[in-house]
């Protein structure tokens, strides 16, 4: 009888096999991937897989020996089929992990990057940190637009809860996503999450911020299309499309940023990473913002824009 592991792909069937083990799935299910060419085969099938058998993924190679049932079997062929319409897996297990979090995840909303933590370690340096022990910065008042799963806010949050942290999305789906995340990682008394198109109810709040933080649009629309599968097929495109030069959130926010800023308040924002020049070019042209500072990733990619608004 043949081995069905020396042949992942046949047909595009799961092999009539008995008895799987944790160690046999692992290494077919990222042989089948990777003959279809599903990037990061071996993690994705390990975390189908541990999310199936409700497990950590260390605990995989702890119990590789250990055989599925069929109801398990039949779960987790679903989830490759899913995996291999190039679903995200974020969205088919419901969850990402950001800073030191886990955090519900839908279609609705990005998936939260690692590069988007640059944008939050940028902000914890702006925030200022222990001036010495025992002591820490005064509240400040911290507003994100376009927040997703409230992913930067939380972060934040969840590191110097004692400022005062205001969200804010276009998407009342994302916004009720983001108060989820908020409630099971007890930071909802911390986060107040609302439903706003940018600007548009902040005359009403009266007191400006100290910090304005955004991961906004920032592909260009022609450039949608060429995106992996896993992006332009299943994320939000709202929240990807910045325009024809993928500049159009950003020099929406840069350019009335300041209204809600105080004086010598920040306004933080994650960009393209061709997106330098043009960025600098929108703030100096604006008038109301010095110290203007970009910081690279950890690919030496410009990621985020640092500006002040100039004091008054």
């Amino acid at each position: 009888m043949q081995n069905p592991l020396k042949n992942p792909a046949k047909n595009g069937e799961f092999p009539n096999k008995t008895n799987w083990t944790i160690l046999n799935l692992l290494q077919w299910a990222t042989s089948y991937f990777k003959t279809r060419g599903i990037e990061g085969s071996r993690a994705s099938v390990e975390i189908l897989l541990a999310h199936i058998l409700k497990l950590n993924r260390i605990d995989l190679y702890m119990q590789y020996d250990q055989p599925l049932s069929p109801s398990e079997l039949s779960r987790f062929k679903v989830l490759l089929k899913r995996r291999v319409k190039r679903e995200p897996v974020a969205y088919i297990v419901g969850t990402r992990g950001f800073w030191s979090m886990t955090l519900a995840v839908t279609p609705d909303v990005l998936i939260p990057r690692p590069e988007t933590e640059r944008l939050v370690e940028t902000a914890f340096l702006l925030l200022g940190v222990t001036s010495s022990p025992g002591q820490r910065a005064g509240p400040k008042r911290i507003l994100e637009l376009g927040t997703g799963s409230g992913a930067i806010t939380l972060a934040l949050a969840s590191e110097q809860p004692w400022h005062l942290f205001f969200a804010s999305d276009r998407s009342t789906k994302a916004v009720a996503l983001a108060r989820k995340n908020a409630k099971s990682h007890n930071l909802d008394e911390s986060a107040n999450f609302f439903s706003a198109d940018w600007f548009s109810p902040l005359h009403q709040m009266g007191h400006p911020f100290d910090l304005i933080v955004s991961n906004p649009p920032y592909i260009p629309t022609r450039v949608i299309s060429g995106l992996q599968p896993e992006i332009r097929l299943y994320e939000p495109v709202a929240a990807l499309d910045g325009g024809q030069d993928g500049l159009s959130s950003l020099r929406h926010l840069i350019r009335n940023a300041h209204i809600y800023l105080d004086s010598g308040g920040y306004l933080l924002l994650e960009i393209g990473e061709d997106q330098k020049t043009a960025v600098e070019r929108i703030a100096e042209k604006c008038g109301h913002y010095e110290k203007i500072v970009f910081i690279k990733d950890y690919s030496r990619c410009h990621r985020v824009v640092q500006m002040m608004k100039k004091p008054e």
